[in-house]
């Protein structure tokens, strides 16, 4: 069995600094009790905290398949937060958030990745595009790459719009093997040349043990879906959407190949 078990730290927000106000789940930056600056996640904004099981299993599994990531940390709120901030908006977003939520590092000085600016070689295309074909990350297209240059490195970041078959679990098996049809929008796709190569390399590392270990961290107090009787209930199907998709994987990497082969 392997020993891969991944941990995760707790801090304390200690003070709200900003908003940032892009998309709809107005996360923030915010210093935790370690004097560190973070990413703040809302399990109160947008998809609730759906959006952070996503960025949670996303950003781990990119992180073991070896990928540059923010580090991530739970995060407490304390209700005393959202008493004197003057924006109504953010008010409630930290009313409905208190409790544990989620963050990551922040890259102070980072920029948005720019294509156009930044070459990103076949490998590396190859692997990104296969981490978000199998997380079904809707969310790493021209408009809104979602990863940063920093110290001159490829970071990435926001995984909180993958694993969109949680949003309506009924059916997972399928929705486990579909193809992922949206991959033709993404923004490596083009230099993605190494799918096969890379398909094999990261199936070897994503054992169902290691995607068992990740889920396995998932706070119960997000796992909400009254559908389960028990949010163990709830994680296995995660695991095993997971792994059902990792074990057939030719069809999403089949459905890359395809869709790359109309843009070159």
């Amino acid at each position: 069995m392997s020993a891969f078990k991944p941990e995760l730290r707790t801090v304390n927000v200690t003070c709200y600094v900003t908003p940032l106000r892009e998309g709809g789940s107005l996360p923030a930056i915010a210093e935790a009790d370690d004097g560190f600056l973070y990413v703040l996640k809302f399990r109160g904004a947008g998809q609730g905290p759906k959006a952070l099981i996503a960025e949670l299993i996303g950003g781990e599994i990119a992180r073991l398949l070896g990928f540059r990531m923010p580090e991530l940390v739970f995060v407490n709120l304390d209700e005393a937060f959202g008493r004197t901030e003057p924006d109504e908006e953010i008010q409630d977003l930290l009313k409905f958030s208190v409790g544990l939520n989620l963050a990551l590092h922040y890259l102070q000085g980072a920029i948005t990745f720019d294509p156009t600016v930044t070459l990103v070689d076949s490998r590396l295309s190859s692997q990104i595009v296969w981490l978000d074909a199998l997380l079904t990350n809707v969310d790493r297209t021209v408009r809104n790459t979602n990863m940063l240059m920093w110290h001159k490195e490829l970071w990435l970041i926001d995984h909180g719009a993958a694993l969109y078959f949680h949003h309506s679990m009924e059916n997972w098996e399928e929705q486990a093997k579909r193809p992922f049809v949206q991959i033709k929008d993404h923004v490596l796709l083009k230099k993605a040349a190494d799918m096969e190569a890379v398909d094999k390399d990261f199936k070897a590392i994503l054992t169902p043990d290691v995607i068992n270990a990740i889920v396995a961290i998932i706070p119960d107090e997000w796992l909400t879906d009254r559908s389960f009787e028990t949010e163990d209930d709830q994680r296995q199907v995660y695991a095993q959407f997971l792994n059902m998709r990792i074990a057939n994987s030719d069809i999403f990497v089949n459905e890359a190949q395809h869709a790359r082969s109309s843009l070159i």
